[in-house]
Protein backbone atom coordinates (compact mmCIF):
# COMPACT_ATOMS: atom_id res chain seq x y z
CA UNK A 1 0.00 0.00 0.00
CA UNK A 2 1.23 3.65 -1.16
CA UNK A 3 2.51 6.02 1.37
CA UNK A 4 -0.36 8.10 0.38
CA UNK A 5 -3.14 5.75 1.27
CA UNK A 6 -1.80 4.93 4.53
CA UNK A 7 -1.63 8.29 5.80
CA UNK A 8 -5.67 9.06 4.42
CA UNK A 9 -6.21 6.06 6.44
CA UNK A 10 -4.81 6.84 9.72
CA UNK A 11 -6.41 10.53 9.23
CA UNK A 12 -9.95 8.95 8.54
CA UNK A 13 -9.19 6.80 11.51
CA UNK A 14 -8.06 9.51 13.82
CA UNK A 15 -11.28 11.87 13.41
CA UNK A 16 -13.48 8.84 13.56
CA UNK A 17 -11.90 8.37 17.05
CA UNK A 18 -12.36 12.06 18.19
CA UNK A 19 -15.75 12.07 16.93
CA UNK A 20 -16.53 8.93 19.35
CA UNK A 21 -14.90 10.58 22.27
CA UNK A 22 -17.05 13.94 21.73
CA UNK A 23 -20.22 12.21 21.30
CA UNK A 24 -21.23 11.49 24.80
CA UNK A 25 -20.88 15.65 25.58
CA UNK A 26 -22.81 16.20 22.72
CA UNK A 27 -25.65 13.88 23.67
CA UNK A 28 -26.16 15.01 27.53
CA UNK A 29 -26.51 18.89 26.58
CA UNK A 30 -29.80 19.80 28.48
CA UNK A 31 -29.96 16.26 30.25
CA UNK A 32 -31.26 16.66 33.96
CA UNK A 33 -30.07 14.54 36.46
CA UNK A 34 -31.15 13.65 40.03
CA UNK A 35 -27.96 13.28 42.50
CA UNK A 36 -28.61 11.55 45.79
CA UNK A 37 -25.69 13.02 48.72
CA UNK A 38 -25.18 11.99 52.18
CA UNK A 39 -23.73 13.56 55.57
CA UNK A 40 -22.68 12.08 58.72
CA UNK A 41 -21.84 13.68 62.03
CA UNK A 42 -20.91 12.42 65.33
CA UNK A 43 -20.22 13.31 68.98
CA UNK A 44 -19.99 12.21 71.81
CA UNK A 45 -23.26 12.03 74.38
CA UNK A 46 -23.19 14.61 76.77
CA UNK A 47 -26.67 14.56 78.10
CA UNK A 48 -28.17 12.08 80.28
CA UNK A 49 -32.30 11.54 81.23
CA UNK A 50 -32.67 9.50 84.26
CA UNK A 51 -35.74 8.19 85.70
CA UNK A 52 -35.97 7.55 88.68
CA UNK A 53 -38.94 5.89 90.70
CA UNK A 54 -40.49 5.32 93.79
CA UNK A 55 -43.33 2.40 94.19
CA UNK A 56 -45.05 0.91 98.05
CA UNK A 57 -47.91 -1.47 98.81
CA UNK A 58 -49.98 -1.56 101.94
CA UNK A 59 -53.17 -2.61 103.06
CA UNK A 60 -53.86 0.98 104.08
CA UNK A 61 -54.01 3.25 100.52
CA UNK A 62 -53.36 6.45 102.37
CA UNK A 63 -49.73 4.69 104.52
CA UNK A 64 -48.75 3.59 100.88
CA UNK A 65 -49.05 7.55 99.82
CA UNK A 66 -47.29 8.87 102.55
CA UNK A 67 -44.77 6.85 102.64
CA UNK A 68 -44.35 7.32 98.65
CA UNK A 69 -44.68 11.36 99.02
CA UNK A 70 -42.05 11.14 102.01
CA UNK A 71 -39.70 9.22 99.63
CA UNK A 72 -40.06 11.44 96.49
CA UNK A 73 -39.46 14.75 98.60
CA UNK A 74 -36.97 13.08 99.83
CA UNK A 75 -35.00 11.64 96.85
CA UNK A 76 -35.43 14.89 95.13
CA UNK A 77 -34.11 17.12 97.61
CA UNK A 78 -31.12 14.63 97.20
CA UNK A 79 -30.58 15.22 93.58
CA UNK A 80 -30.98 18.91 93.48
CA UNK A 81 -27.76 19.01 95.98
CA UNK A 82 -26.16 16.93 94.37
CA UNK A 83 -26.69 18.52 90.79
CA UNK A 84 -27.94 22.00 91.40
CA UNK A 85 -28.54 22.73 87.60
CA UNK A 86 -30.48 19.27 86.52
CA UNK A 87 -34.06 20.09 85.21
CA UNK A 88 -36.32 18.07 87.48
CA UNK A 89 -39.55 16.87 86.86
CA UNK A 90 -41.87 14.72 88.75
CA UNK A 91 -44.55 12.62 86.60
CA UNK A 92 -46.69 9.22 86.46
CA UNK A 93 -48.36 9.16 89.93
CA UNK A 94 -50.63 5.86 90.27
CA UNK A 95 -52.90 4.45 92.53
CA UNK A 96 -54.28 1.12 91.82
CA UNK A 97 -55.66 -2.05 94.55
CA UNK A 98 -54.15 -5.15 94.23
CA UNK A 99 -56.53 -8.13 94.84
CA UNK A 100 -55.75 -11.90 95.89
CA UNK A 101 -55.91 -14.61 93.73
CA UNK A 102 -59.63 -16.05 93.52
CA UNK A 103 -59.86 -19.78 94.70
CA UNK A 104 -60.17 -21.74 91.56
CA UNK A 105 -63.61 -23.71 92.69
CA UNK A 106 -66.51 -23.62 90.08
CA UNK A 107 -69.41 -22.13 91.56
CA UNK A 108 -73.14 -23.03 90.99
CA UNK A 109 -75.08 -21.01 88.02
CA UNK A 110 -77.60 -19.98 90.45
CA UNK A 111 -75.33 -18.41 92.92
CA UNK A 112 -74.23 -14.81 92.52
CA UNK A 113 -70.57 -13.71 92.41
CA UNK A 114 -68.86 -12.47 95.10
CA UNK A 115 -67.05 -9.08 94.49
CA UNK A 116 -63.35 -9.11 94.86
CA UNK A 117 -62.20 -7.10 97.68
CA UNK A 118 -58.75 -5.46 97.29
CA UNK A 119 -56.20 -7.09 99.63
CA UNK A 120 -54.16 -3.56 99.06
CA UNK A 121 -52.96 -0.62 97.61
CA UNK A 122 -50.00 -0.28 95.37
CA UNK A 123 -48.74 3.57 94.89
CA UNK A 124 -45.80 5.10 93.12
CA UNK A 125 -44.49 7.82 91.40
CA UNK A 126 -41.80 8.80 88.91
CA UNK A 127 -38.78 11.65 88.81
CA UNK A 128 -37.25 13.05 85.09
CA UNK A 129 -34.03 14.60 86.14
CA UNK A 130 -31.69 15.62 82.75
CA UNK A 131 -28.46 16.82 82.96
CA UNK A 132 -25.11 17.21 81.51
CA UNK A 133 -23.24 16.83 84.30
CA UNK A 134 -21.99 13.07 83.85
CA UNK A 135 -18.89 13.79 85.22
CA UNK A 136 -21.01 13.46 88.34
CA UNK A 137 -23.83 11.41 87.54
CA UNK A 138 -22.87 7.93 89.26
CA UNK A 139 -22.55 9.71 92.24
CA UNK A 140 -25.75 11.51 92.20
CA UNK A 141 -27.63 8.65 90.94
CA UNK A 142 -26.18 6.29 94.16
CA UNK A 143 -27.08 9.19 96.23
CA UNK A 144 -30.66 8.84 94.82
CA UNK A 145 -30.83 5.17 95.00
CA UNK A 146 -30.60 5.43 98.79
CA UNK A 147 -34.78 6.40 98.56
CA UNK A 148 -35.38 5.77 94.89
CA UNK A 149 -34.83 3.33 92.17
CA UNK A 150 -33.11 3.18 88.65
CA UNK A 151 -36.53 2.73 86.02
CA UNK A 152 -34.13 3.95 83.46
CA UNK A 153 -31.59 6.31 81.70
CA UNK A 154 -31.46 7.57 78.19
CA UNK A 155 -27.95 9.05 76.92
CA UNK A 156 -28.16 11.78 73.92
CA UNK A 157 -26.78 15.11 72.88
CA UNK A 158 -27.75 18.56 74.78
CA UNK A 159 -29.78 21.38 72.79
CA UNK A 160 -27.09 23.47 71.86
CA UNK A 161 -24.62 20.51 71.16
CA UNK A 162 -27.39 19.13 68.57
CA UNK A 163 -27.63 22.76 66.80
CA UNK A 164 -24.18 22.18 66.10
CA UNK A 165 -23.56 19.32 64.84
CA UNK A 166 -26.69 20.01 62.73
CA UNK A 167 -24.54 23.28 61.30
CA UNK A 168 -21.93 20.20 60.50
CA UNK A 169 -24.07 17.64 59.07
CA UNK A 170 -25.70 20.23 56.51
CA UNK A 171 -22.05 21.15 54.94
CA UNK A 172 -21.16 17.75 55.33
CA UNK A 173 -24.13 16.70 52.99
CA UNK A 174 -23.56 19.39 50.74
CA UNK A 175 -20.56 18.84 50.23
CA UNK A 176 -20.56 15.20 48.89
CA UNK A 177 -23.53 16.74 46.90
CA UNK A 178 -20.51 18.72 44.99
CA UNK A 179 -17.96 15.77 44.83
CA UNK A 180 -20.45 13.79 43.04
CA UNK A 181 -21.70 16.25 40.54
CA UNK A 182 -18.09 16.32 39.76
CA UNK A 183 -18.03 12.61 39.15
CA UNK A 184 -21.34 12.28 37.26
CA UNK A 185 -19.91 15.05 34.96
CA UNK A 186 -16.79 13.57 34.14
CA UNK A 187 -18.49 9.95 33.77
CA UNK A 188 -20.46 11.58 31.01
CA UNK A 189 -17.52 13.09 29.63
CA UNK A 190 -18.68 16.29 30.71
CA UNK A 191 -16.95 19.44 32.70
CA UNK A 192 -17.74 20.09 36.14
CA UNK A 193 -18.33 23.66 35.11
CA UNK A 194 -21.31 22.29 32.84
CA UNK A 195 -23.36 21.30 35.46
CA UNK A 196 -25.80 23.85 36.52
CA UNK A 197 -27.59 23.10 40.07
CA UNK A 198 -31.43 23.47 39.57
CA UNK A 199 -33.17 22.16 43.07
CA UNK A 200 -31.52 21.00 46.34
CA UNK A 201 -34.31 18.90 48.16
CA UNK A 202 -32.87 19.03 52.02
CA UNK A 203 -36.03 16.72 52.88
CA UNK A 204 -35.30 13.87 50.71
CA UNK A 205 -33.83 11.59 53.48
CA UNK A 206 -37.13 11.28 55.31
CA UNK A 207 -35.13 11.76 58.46
CA UNK A 208 -37.03 14.85 59.87
CA UNK A 209 -36.90 13.84 63.28
CA UNK A 210 -36.38 11.14 65.61
CA UNK A 211 -39.01 9.27 67.70
CA UNK A 212 -39.09 11.31 70.84
CA UNK A 213 -42.17 10.01 72.40
CA UNK A 214 -42.55 8.78 75.66
CA UNK A 215 -43.47 5.31 76.45
CA UNK A 216 -45.36 4.41 79.59
CA UNK A 217 -43.49 3.31 82.03
CA UNK A 218 -44.59 0.55 84.54
CA UNK A 219 -42.47 -0.95 87.45
CA UNK A 220 -42.02 -4.11 88.15
CA UNK A 221 -43.99 -5.68 91.54
CA UNK A 222 -42.70 -5.54 94.93
CA UNK A 223 -41.51 -3.17 97.12
CA UNK A 224 -37.84 -2.34 97.28
CA UNK A 225 -35.17 -4.06 99.06
CA UNK A 226 -33.40 -2.12 102.12
CA UNK A 227 -30.44 -0.59 100.90
CA UNK A 228 -26.98 0.13 103.20
CA UNK A 229 -25.97 3.96 103.50
CA UNK A 230 -23.06 2.61 101.64
CA UNK A 231 -24.70 2.57 98.00
CA UNK A 232 -22.00 1.72 95.26
CA UNK A 233 -22.02 3.90 92.26
CA UNK A 234 -23.63 2.58 89.36
CA UNK A 235 -21.57 2.31 86.14
CA UNK A 236 -22.62 4.65 83.03
CA UNK A 237 -21.24 4.60 79.55
CA UNK A 238 -22.12 7.76 77.58
CA UNK A 239 -21.99 6.57 74.35
CA UNK A 240 -22.11 8.94 71.02
CA UNK A 241 -24.99 9.90 68.88
CA UNK A 242 -24.92 9.47 64.91
CA UNK A 243 -27.05 11.88 62.54
CA UNK A 244 -27.65 11.21 59.43
CA UNK A 245 -28.83 13.12 56.33
CA UNK A 246 -29.74 12.44 52.94
CA UNK A 247 -30.69 15.18 50.21
CA UNK A 248 -31.51 15.28 46.52
CA UNK A 249 -30.58 17.37 44.03
CA UNK A 250 -31.07 17.92 40.53
CA UNK A 251 -28.62 19.18 38.31
CA UNK A 252 -28.99 20.54 34.81
CA UNK A 253 -26.40 20.15 32.08
CA UNK A 254 -25.59 22.87 29.76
Amino acid sequence: MSLPKLVLIASLLAASHAGAQTQPAASTAGTMVIVPANGEVRHANDQAIVTFAVEEFDKDKAAAAARVNRKMKEGTEIVRRADPKAELKTQGYYTYPVYPEPPVQPLPASRTPIKPVPSGWRVGQYLEVKTTNLAELPKTAAAAQKVLQINGINFGLAPATEKMLDDRRIAETYRNLNERIVSIARAMGRQPADAILDTVDFEGSGNYAGDRSEKAMMMRAGAPAPMSDAMPEPSFEPGETTLQMRLVGKVKFK
